[in-house]
């Protein structure tokens, strides 16, 4: 693999990670308008199914119609991987609907040693010492990023018991996702693959929608929010990680991606004003510390 497509797919898989980290911050805006978790969710998968179908149809007019097509066991199985890309977005949002965006990305983050246990469990084989030792030095990190021994449960503004709640769901989910996303129909193109996992999130984001939503929708969340939610959270990221993933490898991908989180951190305090103490910040480096550990390989003698 020649030095520039490496550059490439760094650029790349940085673009991507750089607009997901910016998702949160959007969402609390949404929230200070009024809108509901119900608007915010509904909005960006209405808006990213559109977006997506329109990728599709350019794409196939542009291949002639001579791309693999997806078979009904396809669309079945993505559907249904989907359906934990909805549950993400659920959760996610609902978390920092509750706690600042600085802790609701640390607690994604989680996804780490999330990912190590799932591992475990599905192949039956014990974490080597490189992923036990980057999984204490997150567990550390995150302990600093979100300033446990500081957390006030009492405290008026911050509501932790559902923040915290709802982060560790979202990162489980999250974790499905991304590792459902990686074994599921990978012979058909992404942009399909997209299409079909988004209509499976879909059928959860409805379902919560109807569920939850007590109040006439608020339609002006589609012009307001939906198109930076759609853009930055379903069509615009998972095209360039997907594009940027196979010049780069898993490994130093992942390693790219973690940009994700300081760049949101930044994003609230900029935008939303949230302060992020020192410690803090400490805690994040050694959670991109250690992301960069378990995906770097060591050279045996």
């Amino acid at each position: 693999m020649s030095n520039n497509n490496i550059i490439k797919g760094v650029f790349l898989v940085a673009l991507g990670a750089t607009s997901y980290g910016m998702l949160a911050t959007f969402v609390k805006l949404a929230y200070q308008e009024n809108f509901t978790t119900a608007e915010v969710t509904s909005s960006q998968f209405i808006l990213g199914i559109i977006g997506i179908l329109i990728i599709n149809l350019f794409q196939r007019t542009k291949n002639k119609n001579t791309a693999i097509k997806a078979s009904p066991k396809n669309i079945f199985h993505l559907m249904l991987a989907g359906t934990s890309l909805g549950m993400t977005s659920v959760f996610y949002y609902l978390a920092v609907k509750y706690i600042p965006v600085s802790i609701g990305i640390v607690l994604l983050m989680q996804t780490v040693w999330m990912g190590v246990l799932l591992e475990w469990f599905l192949d039956k084989k014990a974490p080597s010492f490189q992923k036990i030792i980057s999984v204490i030095i997150v567990l550390i990190g995150t302990a600093l990023a979100i300033n446990i021994f500081k957390i006030d449960f009492n405290d008026p503004k911050i509501d932790w018991t559902n923040g915290l709640f709802w982060g560790l769901l979202a990162a489980a989910s999250f974790t499905t996702t991304m590792f459902t996303a990686n074994k599921v129909a990978l012979g058909i193109s992404s942009a399909q693959r997209s299409l079909y996992m988004l209509l499976g999130g879909a059928v959860i984001v409805f379902g919560f929608s109807l569920y939850t939503q007590t109040t006439p929708f608020n339609f002006e969340i589609f012009t307001k929010w939906g198109i930076v939610l759609a853009l930055f959270g379903t069509i615009i990221p998972p095209m360039l990680l997907n594009a940027g993933f196979p010049h780069t490898g898993i490994g130093l991908g992942s390693i790219v991606s973690s940009l994700e989180l300081p760049v949101s951190v930044l994003m609230a305090f900029f935008l939303l004003n949230e302060s992020v103490l020192f410690i803090q910040w400490i805690g994040i480096v050694l959670i991109i510390f250690a992301i960069v550990i378990m995906n770097i390989q060591f050279k045996k003698k």
